[in-house]
């Protein structure tokens, strides 16, 4: 997928995900109408192999589907679809009530509402994991409750390796456990990197794993404390080959499709091409994505819109 812009025509950064993923609509207005066996239709249908997390965490989003959900499990407790769409829901009203500030930033009150939505979404998720070991959306919601409560590496990569026996190029999932990995959340750099390699080395060609280096690197560059280690970290040789290499793996490689989660990868390579100095790769990655954009990388990068708009019209400039 490419696109031709002018140099004086670049349209702004569309955030919108249903611009990217047409489906989203749908699934939106069948979710608003509480048309819940159409909405377990598309799920079912989905294709062998597809990252289900995806629509049920658009179900999960809507407004006011937390009691048409319970009213559902009353009346049928071993719902798969539904325990699993509710334990969504509760794990994102959680993460909503935290918010992504570091630990520090978050009050007690903060954590204890945080908690409590989680351990609620464990309930439901557990359910619908022991009545179908096979729900990839489940255990990919069970690695952010395994996150949120604290419950540990080893848990984590427990739950990661379930899901992985049944779908072991996970998009979801792999990116889930990446954060668990980093050390802000109890990890190591050393087990990230590994971690994030071993996605890519396993995937297949033109799958979106190999963007989890970039996620990686991303990570790691805004922990560092100064500038200076910052600046230094990018201008490692073997990280631009890593991600050169990574890149022409996945998202450049001839059998890339552009599945869920490829605006975000495509836009993590972007900004690190970036941050390098690499503008002509930072292009490439710019004229793929159009104007499609997500949050994730660039609010790292100060307020999205901008950041986006800064380093694409730097990239196009000289790339």
């Amino acid at each position: 997928m490419s696109f031709a812009f002018s140099a004086f025509s670049l349209p702004p950064p569309d955030f919108e995900i249903a611009s990217a993923f047409p489906e989203v609509v749908r699934l939106r207005q069948v979710a608003a109408a509480g048309d819940w066996a159409s909405a377990r239709q598309y799920v079912d249908s989905l294709p062998q192999g597809a990252d289900r997390a995806f629509a049920v965490s658009v179900l999960a989003d809507a407004p006011g589907v937390e009691q048409p959900l319970r009213e559902l499990i009353a009346a049928a407790p071993d719902d798969v679809f539904a325990l699993t769409v509710l334990g969504a829901h509760e794990v994102g009203a959680g993460w909503e009530i935290r918010t992504e500030a570091r630990a520090e930033d978050v009050s007690r009150e903060q954590f204890a509402a945080f908690h409590a939505r989680l351990r609620e979404a464990e309930k439901l998720l557990i359910r619908a994991t022991a009545l179908d070991p096979s729900h990839d959306a489940a255990w990919a919601e069970r690695l952010n409750t395994a996150r949120g409560l604290n419950l540990g590496q080893n848990e984590a990569r427990r739950r990661y390796d379930r899901l992985a026996a049944h779908h072991p190029h996970h998009f979801t999932g792999q990116a889930r456990l990446l954060q668990q990995l980093l050390p802000k959340w109890g990890g190591s750099w050393q087990a990230a990197h590994g971690f994030a390699q071993e996605c890519l080395r396993g995937a297949p060609d033109g799958a979106l794993n190999g963007g989890l280096v970039a996620e990686m690197h991303m990570e790691h560059w805004l922990d560092l404390p100064t500038d200076r280690e910052r600046t230094e970290y990018l201008w490692q040789p073997h990280l631009h080959a890593a991600l050169v290499e990574a890149a022409e793996h996945s998202v450049f490689h001839p059998h890339f499709r552009p599945t869920y989660g490829w605006v975000t990868v495509q836009g993590c390579f972007a900004a690190l091409f970036s941050l390098i100095g690499d503008r002509a790769r930072a292009a490439a990655h710019f004229r793929a994505m159009g104007n499609l954009a997500s949050e994730y990388p660039w609010s790292y990068l100060g307020e999205p819109a901008d950041a986006y708009v800064k380093h694409r019209d730097a990239a196009f400039a000289q790339g």
